[in-house]
């Protein structure tokens, strides 16, 4: 069917090109005397029979470019082509009226060259604006909604939107895998947001030649699997991307400032990135460390000391959390279970540490 239809638009054009055309084309060959040829019909046809000679070379290529044409609009959102052609639109229109002005002057070749010029210079870069602005654009006109909204509902209703915020959950703390148990047990409420570029990057993981990697990977997405069909939780997949940012984390944090959405992560420097660029962020390692039994500078501690410390004589013991306890003077007891007293605890959002000392040593003091 679409051949048949460019073989039709190439005969119309041929038809047309040969009533204009095929008459100067004779004045310069002094074949102008020919009357048959000097019919409007008979230049038509004789244009038409042309082009569809022509056809038998150029038609299959036509076909294939209007098709690859076709897949790619297909394929692209339509968030991508409702703000392309929006932009598309607005800088034609700039062009038209910037047109008009300058026909109005009648300079010569201007009047003519410059219309042209900015018709393409303008299309062009309304294009590029509404396209590349499409994700900021559609956070305006959100933004726009939910005050008008806002304005128009009492406090309560303010309070019950503000608790359905966006959570945005970042790769690391998909792998991680907690984050689906306390989606479950209701500490995380309000809407989970996947964006498409971290799947993206989990699926480039999970297909790693790197077996560690490529387990992780699949893991993270055995994780989505769960969250989206055993948790009572809304799921949102963000389909969109930001073409000029290279980073994923980058990326995450200029999500959630388009949606004044929080970022859920257990990564410490993407949460450090997110506090001073003023992005609300959860780690959940802060969390898990808010639940961990209280241990307190003086109590005692019955622990396995299973390798060195960094430091010299250290020895390093771990709590059945994972906890890991810094023991002074602890080298001489790798591979015993020792009684230790804490005295002190270092505790940030990349986890707790516990320095202690052997028993043993407090005692002989």
């Amino acid at each position: 069917m679409l051949k048949r239809i460019v073989q039709a638009c190439i005969l119309l054009l041929g038809g047309t090109l040969g009533i204009f055309l095929l008459p100067l084309l004779l004045n310069l060959i002094n074949l102008d005397h020919v009357v048959l040829i000097n019919n409007p019909y008979i230049t038509a046809l004789l244009g038409a029979i042309i082009f569809y000679l022509i056809t038998f070379w150029t038609v299959n290529p036509i076909v294939n470019f209007v098709k690859r044409i076709e897949d790619v609009l297909v394929k692209a959102p339509i968030t991508d082509i409702l703000f392309g052609s929006l932009g598309l639109g607005s800088g034609l229109l700039l062009a038209f009226l910037m047109g008009l002005a300058i026909n109005q002057m009648q300079i010569p070749i201007l009047d003519t060259f410059v219309p042209i010029l900015l018709t393409l210079l303008l299309g062009y870069l309304g294009f590029q604006v509404g396209f590349k602005k499409r994700d900021e654009l559609t956070s305006f006109f959100s933004q726009n909604r939910g005050a008008k909204k806002r304005g128009e509902e009492n406090q309560e209703a303010k309070n019950e939107q503000s608790s359905s915020r966006m959570k945005i959950l970042d790769t690391s703390v998909i792998i991680d895998g907690r984050i689906a148990d306390i989606c479950q047990t209701g500490f995380l409420d309000g809407i989970i947001v996947i964006p498409l570029f971290v799947l993206e990057e989990l699926q480039h993981i999970a297909d790693s030649s790197d077996s560690l990697k490529r387990n992780r990977g699949r893991r993270g997405l055995d994780i989505l699997n769960r969250i989206q069909k055993e948790v009572n939780i809304n799921v949102e997949m963000y389909e969109g991307d930001f073409e000029d940012i290279q980073e994923v984390d980058s990326k995450l944090v200029k999500l959630a400032k388009l949606m004044d959405g929080t970022v859920v992560t257990n990564d410490f420097n993407l949460n450090k990135v997110c506090e001073f660029q003023n992005v609300k962020v959860l780690n959940i390692n802060d969390l898990a460390n808010a639940v961990k039994p209280v241990v307190l500078p003086g109590e005692e501690l019955n622990v396995q000391v299973i390798k060195d410390g960094k430091e010299y004589n250290q020895g390093v013991a771990y709590l059945d959390d994972g906890t890991m306890i810094v023991v002074e003077e602890g080298r001489n007891y790798i591979g015993k279970r020792i009684d230790v007293i804490v005295t002190s605890v270092l505790q940030t959002s990349a986890g707790r540490m516990i320095f202690a000392k052997p028993k043993l040593m407090e005692t002989a003091l």
